[in-house]
């Protein structure tokens, strides 16, 4: 059984099930600053941000935020810490081009998903349905 780290794990739940891009703000930087700031995390953190700007209306810090994540994100392999990075940052690319023509092409927010591809991470975050975490704890 791979271990995750349970604020990883957090970030996941936040991201996937909540819906809420704040805290998954709080739990990853958290973990970024308690793992010496791995660019991996920053950009996880920073593809949330976006979604937490552009659901708010601040598509300039959306469209800031997306491009900042996937640019740190794109050198990692497809398959990094149990999930499918490679469609996330497809998914990330397309809602940034989405965000960049939204004058000639006005769209709703919509989520997106964190594809996970390992069954024990997969595992803790269905845990985290039945247990969820705190918030700010």
């Amino acid at each position: 059984m791979i271990s995750y780290d349970v604020l990883y794990v957090e970030f996941l739940y936040y991201f996937n099930v909540e819906r809420d891009y704040f805290e998954c703000h709080e739990v990853m930087e958290e973990l970024w600053m308690e793992e010496g700031r791995n660019p991996l995390h920053q950009g996880l953190l920073q593809i949330a941000v976006a979604l937490y700007h552009h659901r708010n209306g601040n598509v300039g810090g959306a469209i800031k935020l997306f491009s900042q994540g996937i640019e740190k994100l794109e050198f990692y392999p497809k398959f990094t810490l149990g999930i499918d990075l490679g469609k996330l940052i497809a998914d990330s690319n397309a809602y940034l081009d989405k965000l960049l023509g939204i004058e000639e092409e006005p769209f709703e927010f919509y989520d997106l998903d964190i594809a996970i591809v390992h069954s024990d991470l997969t595992a803790m975050v269905e845990e985290l349905k039945e247990f969820p975490p705190v918030k700010g704890s």
